[in-house]
This record gives C-alpha cells, sequence and structure tokens, in this order.
C-alpha cells in the first residue's frame, strides 16, 4: 500500500488489520518503509484463583482449635 493511500485511510487501515490478523506493508515509492502487524493473541494470563495450589500443606487437623481451649479470653469466668 503507498505511504499516501495509508495517510489518507489511517483508521480504516488499522481496522482491517485488526479485524483480518493480517498484516500490510506500507511503501515508498515501491519500496518498502514499514508493516504494520496485528498484535499477538492476548493470553487470559495466570488466573489467581488457585495460583497457589499444590503449593501448601496441611500440618494438622482443620477442625481442632489452633489454641487450647483454656487459653480462650471467651471461656474465662
Amino acid at each position: 500500500m503507498a505511504i499516501s493511500e495509508f495517510k489518507a485511510t489511517c483508521l480504516a487501515v488499522l481496522e482491517r488489520v485488526r479485524r483480518t490478523g493480517r498484516s500490510i506493508v506500507i511503501t515508498r515509492r515501491g519500496k518498502p518503509v514499514a508493516e504494520v502487524i496485528p498484535p499477538p493473541p492476548t493470553s487470559a494470563g495466570p488466573k489467581w484463583l488457585g495460583a497457589l495450589a499444590g503449593r501448601g500443606r496441611i500440618t494438622a487437623d482443620l477442625t481442632e482449635p489452633a489454641a487450647d481451649t483454656e487459653e480462650w479470653e471467651a471461656l474465662q469466668s
């Protein structure tokens, strides 16, 4: 595509590249000067839910209190 045509239709050309996923070479007097390429596909990235799965260790019973009941202020009377 000639640079003058690109200049006149820049936004439409960018939208076409985005939509089709095909690059366009911009030329000046028949020689390539630039290439408009679509961006790489976006990834969802790491998911934060479950990001630490498999990294922890359970060392005690999960249903027992963390401290002895004798140490609880609420039970002191």
